[in-house]
């Protein structure tokens, strides 16, 4: 196993937590929308794809004041409860003074997801943070990696993803990237039947080993 040169990330549960905020802002989306809402197990396994990719099958023609009502709940508290997870900062300073090209690639909607990262103060790390609605097309598209590594020279198997679903997974593999899962893998989630990571870690001090060689 080589040493990646680029190594890009998902976002949400894989830098952060917020699964909490997510789930809180789509029963409030569902219930003002008439729909019933879904439990936190529900949305863990469900959420995976871009706003302007899922709202229009769960809403109709209503998805855009579906997805309005959305972004306004969850703009309204993301800040004040967003958590990094247990060990992301270490590594992400580490990677930088290593030279490693790093990257954010996720399907939060674009402009939500660089006010976090300004917010932890980790905006320096990144050559881009690329979210929903930035590239073309979102998520695993193949175009949203493209975008997100544009200009850097860098792709393949020496670009590592990583992420913590199925549909990372399948993000990496398209591209042509190496598929990196952080985490344990969700047994309800069937994609990984077909977008098996490459590699998989179960947390950051065991991905900062790797990057090291150790």
């Amino acid at each position: 196993m080589s040493v990646p040169r680029a190594v890009v990330f998902d976002w949400d549960n894989t830098l952060v937590d917020s699964w909490a905020t997510i789930h809180e802002a789509l029963v409030l989306t569902f219930t003002a929308m008439g729909h019933a809402p879904w439990t936190l197990p529900e949305t863990k396994l469900r959420v995976r794809r871009s706003l302007r990719d899922a709202f229009p099958a769960l809403f109709g023609e209503r998805w855009e004041e579906a997805r309005k009502l959305y972004l306004d709940h969850f703009t309204a508290m993301h800040i004040e409860r967003l958590t990094p997870i247990l060990g992301a900062a270490e590594l992400l300073s580490e990677a930088q003074r290593s030279g490693l090209h790093l990257a954010v690639l996720s399907n939060k909607t674009g402009h939500i997801l660089r006010l976090e990262a300004d917010h932890l103060g980790w905006t320096p790390h990144f050559k881009r943070v690329v979210g929903a609605g930035d590239a073309k097309a979102d998520k695993p598209d193949p175009l949203a990696m493209q975008f997100a590594l544009e200009g850097s020279g860098f792709a393949g198997p020496d670009v590592w993803y990583v992420g913590d679903t199925a549909l990372d997974m399948e993000c990496a593999t398209r591209a042509g990237c190496t598929a990196v899962l952080l985490g344990e893998i969700d047994s309800e989630d069937q994609g990984f039947a077909q977008f098996p990571p490459q590699l998989h870690f179960t947390d950051f001090t065991a991905l900062g080993r790797s990057l090291r060689r150790e």
